[in-house]
């Protein structure tokens, strides 16, 4: 297999150290333009590994995120905005970080070369065939990350990766794999930059796809939603007084009565019907 980290590469840029604060972020967003044309280029790949999340999620499987360093993250601020986003229990998306909860903001030394501690720490959520895990690494040669699918394979639980190198380890393991290659980064190596917004890119497009297909969206509106804040009170009530023909007084009635704008709206249609 050949098989070269691009991202990896060195910059097409040098002497940044020269560059004015203006040429600096220019030349930063000339990069940054290219990444979601790599994304696009990944579409059909990310399409198959959502249609195989819904599938197991509609059979009441759940979603688990493994990464280390900035790919870990990633995978987190995913999962942790699904509940308050989509109305969904805590533990359907799971994100899991090398090196355990404190590598949120702090590295962990050495976490990311365990080869089997992905798959200790899945089994703490008693992993089983009816979960999706997928990998992150933006290498493709994370070592936990690799580790992890791998028992995930030999224990009959659906793979899925998303790393920005071709051909990479990681690829080579997951069942869905998706690539995208997006080239070497404005600062040699720094795989937070083009690599860390291509895999937030796709992490957006797999829960998103994949709780609209859940039913956890109508028209265009997040209708389970949780309540936890004033400004999120107000959209549902905004929200309700979209769908029928109520005050913004008798909106915020039926929300509190009800606690979700779908509740609320339905209610309303079968009180008329």
């Amino acid at each position: 297999m050949t098989f070269t980290k691009t991202t990896e590469q060195s910059s097409k840029y040098d002497h940044l150290e020269k560059m004015s604060v203006q040429e600096l972020l220019f030349n930063i967003n000339q990069e940054d333009q290219t990444v979601p044309l790599a994304v696009a280029k990944a579409m059909p790949s990310i399409e198959a590994l959502v249609t195989q999340i819904v599938a197991k999620m509609k059979l009441g499987g759940r979603l688990f995120y493994i990464g280390a360093g900035t790919s870990g993250r990633l995978g987190i601020v995913d999962a942790s905005e699904c509940p308050p986003t989509f109305g969904v229990p805590f533990d359907l998306v799971n994100g899991i970080i090398a090196g355990g909860d404190k590598a949120i903001r702090r590295a962990v030394e050495n976490a990311e070369d365990n080869t089997t501690q992905a798959w200790i720490d899945l089994q703490e959520y008693n992993i089983n065939s009816d979960d999706v895990v997928v990998g992150i690494a933006a290498s493709g040669t994370t070592p936990y990350v690799i580790g992890g699918l791998q028992a995930c394979n030999e224990n009959n639980i659906i793979t899925g990766s998303i790393s920005c190198n071709a051909e990479s380890p990681l690829s080579q393991t997951a069942t869905f794999p998706i690539e995208v290659i997006v080239g070497p980064e404005f600062v040699t190596g720094s795989s937070r930059m083009k690599a860390g917004t291509a895999q937030k890119l796709v992490l957006n497009m797999i829960s998103t796809a994949t709780m609209i297909q859940l039913g956890k969206v109508k028209g265009n509106k997040m209708v389970d939603m949780q309540l936890s804040n004033t400004k999120l009170v107000d959209r549902g009530v905004k929200m309700i007084m979209s769908e029928i023909p109520v005050s913004y007084e008798e909106g915020s009635q039926l929300l509190s009565q009800l606690g979700s704008v779908r509740k609320a709206v339905d209610f309303y249609q079968q009180q008329k019907n």
